[in-house]
């Protein structure tokens, strides 16, 4: 079993601390700016679905380089919910992308041979920026910067 990993990164201009927790039966992940547990949200994928690896995005070179979830990817609400629909996506987008990268590097190890389901908790500070239409830069720097730490933990876990 892997041990737990913890982080602090400073994301914005907002410190934001990242957990990483594993169990028998699932993967818990904690990104928060708040202090405490956010939104949950179980990721889950029938095991028979790839996970695939992705080439760089040549258009933002800085950008991490995530793998694309998979299309049967199933979002199920625990606990919680976003303060609206903008944010719910965002969650939805997170909690994706967080299990997309976790699934990937289990791939990596010889030893897992069950797809456990990931558990996301997402709490983050309000953006000030309005971005009805699509993400504001604060939001793009968060996430970027959240999946890049989640990356790091992972590569040492």
């Amino acid at each position: 079993m892997h041990p737990s990993r913890n982080c602090t990164k400073t994301l914005y201009g907002v410190p934001t601390e990242i957990s990483l927790q594993y169990y028998g039966d699932s993967t818990l992940i904690l990104v928060t700016q708040v202090g405490k547990v956010g939104n949950l949200i179980q990721v889950s994928l029938p095991a028979t679905i790839p996970v695939t690896p992705s080439a760089p995005d040549t258009t933002e070179p800085n950008a991490p380089i995530l793998p694309p979830p998979p299309i049967a990817i199933q979002l199920t609400p625990l606990f919680g919910s976003a303060p609206s629909d903008r944010i719910q996506t965002l969650h939805s987008l997170y909690a994706s992308q967080i299990a997309t990268i976790i699934w990937l590097a289990e791939t990596e190890n010889p030893l897992q041979v069950v797809r456990k389901n990931v558990i996301v908790s997402i709490a983050l500070r309000r953006s000030d920026q309005a971005g009805e239409l699509g993400l504001t830069e604060m939001e793009r720097q968060t996430f970027y910067g959240a999946m890049s730490a989640i990356q790091e933990l992972l590569r040492y876990a």
